[in-house]
């Protein structure tokens, strides 16, 4: 007869030992994580704050042509009679607000009572700091036969810039526009 072999006292080895201590992260690895975070986070910040810089340098360009745009077709209006200019008057809007508010047509064609629009609103200039300012504040108006980088008030409005000092990133001034 075959007998029975009984093994008393052996464990699975396929069972992993569980130790009360080991039940959390070690200080080691917290720090190292840590400093993982803070290395991305120091990444990524400054990209954002470059992307943020370009898509205000873009709203910068658009309003500046949109302004300019206005401005021009009112002073081609004028010079062609279609809205009335007084004797003496350069023909540029006398202000930014005109663009929005309208300028009645004139009535040597027979145009329409109906005031001539060039604006549905004043872009602001996305760099200036108080967000309170009404847009046609935040920028340097040019007068018509003011020199270029005159900025000084006048009977009209000739021209836009931004007034804010930072440079771009392409290393020019944004004023300079």
């Amino acid at each position: 007869m075959r007998a029975a072999v009984v093994l008393t006292g052996v464990h699975d080895s396929a069972k992993p030992s569980r130790r009360h201590g080991n039940l959390g992260f070690t200080l080691i690895e917290l720090l190292v994580t840590l400093a993982l975070v803070g290395v991305a986070a120091m990444v990524v910040l400054p990209m954002t704050a470059l992307v943020e810089t370009r898509a205000k340098e873009t709203e910068l360009r658009v309003a500046l042509r949109t302004l300019r745009k206005a401005i021009d077709e009112h002073k081609v209006a004028a010079d062609a009679g279609v809205i009335s200019k007084t004797t003496g008057s350069s023909g540029y809007p006398a202000n930014l607000d005109v663009l929005v508010t309208g300028v009645p047509r004139s009535s040597v064609f027979g145009f329409s009572s109906t005031p001539m629009v060039f604006l549905r609103s004043i872009p602001r200039d996305p760099f200036y700091p108080d967000k309170t300012v009404p847009a046609a504040e935040t920028w340097n108006l040019r007068r018509y036969g003011a020199q270029p980088g005159d900025f000084s008030a006048g009977a009209d409005v000739f021209d836009v810039s931004s007034r804010s000092e930072r440079t771009a990133l392409d290393g020019s001034r944004l004023s300079d526009w």
